[in-house]
């Protein structure tokens, strides 16, 4: 398979704007200026390009939702925060190869008029906003953003913008509201981005890894990229893994790769040749797999068939040593910390299970509690201005429902039985 996103990766001072050039960095923009804008929006509708940030959304049917009529400024948001665990894709782009996200963001632009484009960057990543700033000096010093991009009638200006460290700024609408100096905290939808987002202008908000495929759809047409998929899956995949595997690492596939190819062939399967236990395919929000569920293709349409989701194509590879009450105690902790109280299911609904986890995993736990944290879930699911309360409760549910006995056991038992279960001594 041609390389696509992760092809400068291997290059000495990719980053730079003379050795992107060099490897046919820019060409894609040049045509682009040839093209209308609404030209270019219908390629990547062809493309069946997906949003990489989690929702899996078409990117060029976002993009035609802006108003025909422009009245008011439009605004383009990179969504650059990273904050899902177990995701590391996107920062890879900023280190190796920020002028092809630069490009995507030019490209993107001149298609839906924005004059004005933000890098909203998780506030973590210090080395990628060095990179990020560089490139985008350069990228003015060489006339490719700024007044009269490469010759044209079209001008771009990008700023980067520095996050604090919020993971519920991912979420589109608390990105715009802590773009605006307020608390990042998501608003009520609709109105929609598209129709009034950042200042209220139309608004646009792409993850890093959808706006560096542009470049791509625009150098080779939309049915070429969406050929490298699957059906309404189109092109490759930056996927992430983690966890207990020989080679963790980001894998550039094409999209709708096998979930087991993934793990047993690209990343060498589990450590010390133990057996897998779980995976969770999409960040830590996506319902866990077990290891007869691993043949599925990991796309949107086939993971949300078997109840789960691609996400951010975070997998996070779990082997049979790992106690699962642990694991979701982890995750449970992380939404706690991170639910940005606006809500109140989520607020309280969030911590509440995350005590209840708690007390299970240190052997205080009470026959009642497994089924009062799904009652929880129940009370958290769908009640919440965002998706973070859903993303909370998806692992308790999916944990519980397909390794309940492990949860009985600890609270049986009064701790782990993980080890005394590998000895054959429990059985449960």
């Amino acid at each position: 398979m041609e390389l696509l996103l992760t092809k400068r990766f291997s290059i000495p001072d990719a980053f730079r704007i003379e050795v992107y050039r060099e490897t046919g960095g820019y060409r894609s923009l040049q045509k682009a200026l040839q093209m209308r804008p609404e030209e270019v929006i219908e390629e990547v509708k062809k493309a069946n390009l997906r949003g990489r940030g989690g929702a899996g959304f078409p990117a060029g049917v976002k993009w035609s939702f802006l108003p025909k009529e422009k009245k008011m400024p439009v605004y383009l948001c990179v969504n650059a925060d990273e904050g899902e665990p177990g995701t590391f894709k996107d920062r890879y782009i900023m280190l190796k190869d920020p002028h092809l996200l630069i490009e995507g963001i030019v490209i993107s632009s001149y298609a839906i008029g924005a004059s004005k484009a933000f890098i909203y960057v998780r506030g973590e990543f210090l080395d990628c906003i060095d990179t990020l700033e560089r490139a985008v000096k350069e990228a003015h010093r060489e006339g490719i953003i700024g007044e009269k991009v490469m010759g044209s009638s079209f001008s771009l200006d990008i700023a980067i913008h520095r996050g604090a460290g919020a993971y519920i700024c991912g979420e589109e609408t608390a990105l715009i509201e802590s773009l605006e100096g307020k608390k990042g905290r998501p608003r009520l939808k609709p109105p929609f981005p598209a129709q009034k987002g950042l200042y209220q202008c139309p608004t646009i908000v792409n993850n890093v890894e959808t706006i560096a495929c542009v470049p791509y759809i625009v150098e080779r047409g939309g049915e070429w990229f969406a050929n490298l998929g699957t059906e309404k899956n189109g092109g490759t995949k930056l996927y992430a893994v983690s966890g207990h595997v020989k080679r963790p690492g980001v894998y550039e596939l094409p999209m709708g790769t096998a979930l087991r190819e993934i793990i047993y062939e690209h990343a060498g399967g589990i450590i010390d040749d133990l057996r897998l236990k779980a995976v969770i395919p999409g960040g830590s929000s996506s319902p866990v797999l077990t290891p007869d569920e691993i043949d599925v293709k990991m796309d949107f349409d086939s993971l949300a068939r078997i109840g789960s989701m691609l996400g951010s194509g975070a997998v996070i590879v779990i082997s049979e040593k790992a106690c699962m009450v642990k694991t979701l105690y982890v995750l449970a902790r992380f939404y706690a910390h991170e639910s940005c109280g606006q809500c109140t299911p989520c607020r309280n609904g969030t911590s509440w299970m995350e005590k209840i986890i708690k007390r299970v995993e240190d052997g205080k736990g009470r026959k009642e509690d497994i089924d009062l944290l799904l009652d929880i879930c129940d009370n958290i699911k769908g009640k919440t201005v965002c998706p973070l309360g859903d993303a909370a409760v998806m692992p308790v549910e999916s944990f519980i429902k397909k390794f309940r006995e492990e949860f009985e056991a600890h609270i049986a038992f009064k701790g782990c039985t993980v080890s005394y279960e590998r000895e054959g001594v429990l059985n449960v």
